[in-house]
């Protein structure tokens, strides 16, 4: 059963892990996907392809989400290639680990930028159409950080516990256009950028989990599949946490 059939999603952040997860599961729940990627072209193009033997319409754009003209520009390109934007999943994200008495002030403020403002860049950018269509579902992605705080990363919990306020907001604003905003906090995510880690750390984060394994970009997909669909027609405002028991 495809459960997005028919609709137009925009992913910022494709190219690779999560969001390239969730581009591949949407294609295969008849979601036409519009795409974004930052600077890896070649494994974008290649995404782009593989989305569109699916079936559906796909596209990927260049685009920076922190660069609030980018994303009115953004906007405007889908809506002229696609002709709706039902869905809007803001995952572009990036970390700049450290304590905060080593952080630099650029690390903070270019965690907030690409984290948190490009949230608001991207849902303002897609707020005139979905009010005209009078229906939409935004998905932002937060993390298990943004909910208890991590040591090490003032900067990336400070940007995804604000996305959470930000969504609230978003959800109060906007019920009574049948826009619904919504927030995933995903856990311990086993992506290539954790594949580089230590063996016995990542061993160490699994067994901390009561599900006793990390996440798949699926499994976050699969709750966005849920959030995206009508399947939560009456579902706004809320946070998710896909962490496998984490924070319980």
């Amino acid at each position: 059963m495809q459960l997005l059939e028919g609709k137009t999603a925009i992913i910022t952040g494709a190219s690779r892990g999560i969001g390239m997860g969730i581009a591949k599961v949407f294609a295969d729940h008849g979601a036409n996907v519009a795409f974004t990627y930052s600077s890896s072209e070649k494994p974008a193009l290649e995404l782009e392809k593989e989305l569109e033997e699916k079936g559906v319409k796909a596209k990927a754009y260049k685009s920076n989400a922190a660069s609030f003209q980018e994303a009115q520009d953004l906007v405007d390109a889908v809506l002229n290639d696609f002709g709706a934007i039902d869905i809007l999943i803001n995952n572009a994200g990036i970390t700049k680990d450290n304590l905060l008495m080593r952080m630099t002030e650029e690390d903070f403020d270019k965690v907030i930028e690409v984290n948190l403002k490009s949230v608001f860049n991207m849902t303002k950018a897609v707020q005139r159409t979905m009010l005209k269509q009078r229906k939409g579902s935004i998905i932002n992605m937060s993390s298990v950080v943004g909910v208890k705080g991590n040591a090490g990363q003032a900067n990336y919990a400070a940007s995804k516990a604000g996305i959470i306020g930000f969504s609230k907001s978003v959800a109060l604003e906007l019920g009574s256009r049948n826009i619904r905003s919504n927030v995933i906090a995903p856990g311990f995510i086993e992506t290539e950028m954790t594949a580089s880690l230590d063996d016995k750390v990542v061993e160490g984060w699994r067994n901390a989990i009561p599900l006793k394994r990390g996440g798949s970009p699926e499994d976050i997909a699969n709750a966005c599949v849920f959030l995206a669909s009508d399947l939560s027609a009456y579902v706004t405002g809320q946070v998710l946490n896909v962490d496998g028991g984490m924070l319980t």
